[in-house]
């Protein structure tokens, strides 16, 4: 079977298997009492409260069958990842279930855990000859090598964009359908990398590329069945379990690929969603005031009136365009 049908095989099945598997998750979920405790000064969202949570499970097992499939370094690590932080973020919302409350794991907590699994994605970054010390340079920059820096620089990006995707998620349907733009991007330039790989007669990372590809491409499909049980109203919600797991694939797919630069633009959207928050806490403690109505902005434009389904296509539109920019950087010479 040729490298591009076989992707889109693997995204007909991933979403596929997300449309089967939702109900019945979204039932047990519901038997286990895993209601989400909305935030008290959030009162716009107060009905949601009880909606089942910890619904990333529907779209992280279709990578979990895919890189059942494809047995490379690059996919079996991308999926300990992405699990590791997905694990993570289901003790968070674990203990926001048991105690019936929004905060979960302690910051300090939180970091140490986030800080332990990206120094083992950095490591293995570092080790592997696929990826080793490079990063490539949009624009026709070619390649620059920062040595050993490069891993304090792999875990600066996992933990960035884990809590930027985490903060992404307010909305029901807002980091599901801002990651799916994001996914295509980077399913699309792993693929190109892959066919480049392939013409150079480097066949070993060409395999590589291609199983990262499908990493993104399995994701991209449970998103989209994950999204008919998650747009507005939602009768699931991702939790940390899913926020966090998405913005670890999202890095990864990033990483490995050597494109962590390409990365604020086609996560534009994520980065957005942390820059607001970040705006509004120095502006507040600077000068007592805010600028926008509530931060992450996403909750500013819902109190400008702006309908959610309206946002979630706002951020999606932004994060296609961003994308084909990322491309289009990706490809210049």
């Amino acid at each position: 079977m040729k490298p591009g049908v076989l992707l889109l095989v693997y995204l007909i099945v991933s979403a596929v298997l997300a449309l089967a598997t939702a109900p019945f998750a979204v039932r047990a979920l519901r038997r286990l009492k895993a209601g989400q405790t909305v935030l008290g000064y959030v009162t716009q969202h107060e009905h949601k409260s009880g909606t089942p949570t910890m619904g990333g499970i529907i779209f992280l097992l279709p990578a979990v069958i895919v890189c059942a499939v494809e047995t490379t370094a690059f996919s079996l690590v991308a999926l300990a990842v992405t699990l590791g932080f997905a694990v993570l973020g289901f003790l968070d919302d674990f203990i926001k279930i048991k105690f019936r409350r929004n905060l979960g794991l302690k910051p300090y907590q939180k970091i140490i855990g986030q800080l332990g699994i990206s120094a083992i994605a950095a490591y293995f970054c570092y080790a592997s000859p696929e990826i080793g010390t490079s990063l490539f340079l949009p624009f026709g920059g070619g390649w620059g090598d920062v040595s050993w820096w490069i891993i304090p620089f792999v875990m600066l990006v996992y933990i960035a964009t884990t809590n930027s995707v985490n903060l992404t998620d307010g909305l029901d349907g807002l980091a599901a359908t801002t990651s799916a733009g994001y996914f295509l991007t980077f399913a699309i330039f792993t693929y190109l990398a892959f066919s480049d790989a392939l013409s150079a007669g480097d066949g070993t990372r060409a395999e590589q590329l291609f199983s990262l590809s499908a990493f993104c491409v399995s994701l991209l499909g449970g998103l989209l069945g994950y999204l008919v049980f998650n747009s507005n109203p939602a009768s699931v919600m991702m939790g940390d379990t899913g926020s966090l797991g998405l913005g670890a694939a999202a890095a990864t797919a990033a990483v490995f690929s050597r494109a962590e630069l390409l990365l604020p633009i086609a996560g534009i959207m994520f980065v957005w969603s942390s820059i607001s928050v970040i705006m509004q806490v120095l502006a507040f403690k600077l000068t007592k005031r805010r600028i926008f109505l509530m931060a992450p902005f996403h909750h500013h434009l819902e109190m400008k009136g702006y309908s959610e389904p309206r946002i979630c296509a706002l951020y999606l539109v932004l994060t296609v365009l961003a994308g084909a920019l990322t491309l289009i950087f990706a490809r210049a010479v």
